[in-house]
């Protein structure tokens, strides 16, 4: 998989599972992932295009949202269990997975210039 599908996934993965949480919930923070999402389609083309700059920045987007979930939402979730814990688990395993082909694109991108 390379990072352009990892991040078209992790994108709607975060944008349907937090309006599903937002739907179910009515709390406005359940919307933060939803933006974050958001923001991380507008990267997409970029990212396909592979501009460096806009690659970082859907880095960095998916880097904040994963430590927000594993920082403060998971040890909320996990103390609630419930479907919110599956939530929360669905939305970090594909961050995990779209941080992991960032990284090996950088690395193969790196490789391909020496």
């Amino acid at each position: 998989m390379n990072s352009t599908n990892a991040n078209i996934i992790n994108s709607i993965c975060l944008i349907v599972i937090g309006l599903w949480g937002y739907l179910e919930v009515s709390s406005p923070t359940a919307l933060i992932p939803v933006g974050f999402g958001a923001a991380l389609i507008l990267c997409t083309p970029g990212v396909k295009k592979e501009n460096k700059v806009i690659a970082h920045i859907a880095v960095l987007l998916t880097l904040v949202i994963l430590l927000a979930l594993l920082g403060m939402r998971l040890p909320k979730s996990i103390d609630q269990g419930g479907l919110g814990l599956v939530r929360v688990l669905l939305m970090i395993g594909t961050s995990i997975l779209s941080m992991v082909c960032f990284i090996k694109s950088f690395i193969a991108n790196r490789k391909a210039r020496k």
